[in-house]
């Protein structure tokens, strides 16, 4: 994931939009590295991130309870599923905080 999606997830309260951000870094030769992190918002309210290993296999949420397990598992199925549109550019990427 190049680019950060928006994924809808319903909730016992109701519908949330969450913006799936992915954590790159630029490497000293211009290349990105996937960190394996993904920012996880609804709105401008912070919900935690899913981290992956090295696989995209295993995966962590380290909210705090924003979302239930099996809310940040349909999340983390969706991020390992998710292809970035042709042509994605990395260099537009909005640089982590």
């Amino acid at each position: 994931m190049i680019k950060q999606a928006t994924y809808h997830l319903n909730t016992i309260d109701g519908p949330v939009e969450l913006t799936i951000t992915p954590i790159n870094e630029q490497l000293p030769g211009g290349d990105y590295f996937a960190t394996g992190v993904y920012k996880l918002t609804d709105g401008v309210v912070g919900m935690g991130e899913i981290v992956f290993d090295e696989t995209m296999t295993d995966w962590e949420y380290n909210g705090m309870d924003e979302l239930t397990w099996d809310q940040a598992a349909e999340v983390a199925d969706f991020i390992k599923r998710y292809k970035d549109p042709a042509g994605a550019d990395p260099d537009l990427l909005q640089s982590p905080e």
